[in-house]
C-alpha cells in the first residue's frame, strides 16, 4: 500500500529530447548561461529529474520523474537502452561484430572494455525525423541500431571512434519498453508506471 501511495505522488513522463538541449532544468553553470533547457517544453512539476542523460548533441528518448526509485531503477543494468547512430563511413558485419563483443574505450582517462551488447547495421532509418547533419560531398555515411545495459560517458560516441568511425548522428529510440515512436523533438507525453512491475 505505501508503494501505491508513494507511486501517486509521482510524476513520469517522456521527452524527445531535441539536438542542443541539456538534459536539465535548471542552469546553475555561468559558462553555459545561454544553454538551453527542457523546462521551455512543458509545465514539469517541482522536483522533475531527468532519468539518465543525453549530451547536448544527442537526442531522442529521455524519461523525467520525481521518484528516486525509478530513476535508478531504470539507469540499472537490467534495462536496455537502444540507440540509432549515424556514423562517418560505410561500417560493415565485421566492425559490428567487433562492438557486439566489446571494444576497449576510455573512461575517466583510465581503459574500459565495454560489456557485449547488440548490434545491427540499420538499413531503414524512415522513423528517424530528418535533420541536415552534413552534406553528401563529405562522403558516405551509414547507420547502425546499438542496444547497451551500461552507459558510460559518451559510450556510443566513444565505441563507433574506436573503430574509426565517428557518430555524427545519435538518436536513443528506446529505453526499456518505453519507445520513442513517433514523437516530435520537444514533445512530452506522461507515461505509466507500475513500482510492482519492475521489468518494466
Amino acid at each position: 500500500m505505501a508503494d501505491n501511495l508513494d507511486n501517486v505522488m509521482h510524476s513520469y513522463y517522456k521527452i524527445y529530447k531535441p539536438y542542443g538541449y541539456l538534459s536539465q532544468f535548471v542552469n546553475n553553470q555561468n559558462k553555459r548561461r545561454n544553454k538551453k533547457l527542457l523546462n521551455e517544453f512543458y509545465n514539469f512539476p517541482e522536483g522533475i529529474m531527468a532519468v539518465g542523460r543525453l549530451d547536448e548533441k544527442s537526442e531522442g528518448l529521455l524519461l523525467l520523474t520525481t521518484n528516486g526509485k525509478f530513476s535508478h531503477h531504470i539507469t540499472s543494468s537490467k534495462i536496455e537502452k537502444e540507440y540509432h547512430v549515424m556514423v562517418d563511413g560505410i561500417i560493415t558485419k565485421s566492425d559490428i561484430e567487433v562492438l557486439k563483443n566489446g571494444i576497449e574505450i576510455s573512461v575517466n582517462g583510465k581503459p574500459y572494455t565495454t560489456k557485449k551488447c547488440s548490434a545491427h547495421i540499420l538499413n531503414d532509418t524512415s522513423h528517424i525525423i530528418n535533420r541536415f547533419v552534413r552534406d553528401k560531398k563529405h562522403g558516405p555515411t551509414s547507420w547502425l541500431s546499438i542496444t547497451l545495459t551500461e552507459g558510460k560517458f559518451r559510450q556510443v560516441r566513444k565505441m563507433t571512434a574506436k573503430l574509426g568511425f565517428p557518430t555524427l548522428r545519435l538518436v536513443r529510440i528506446r529505453i526499456g519498453n518505453y519507445k520513442l515512436r513517433s514523437m516530435k523533438p520537444g514533445e512530452v507525453l506522461p507515461i505509466n508506471f507500475n513500482p510492482i512491475d519492475i521489468s518494466l
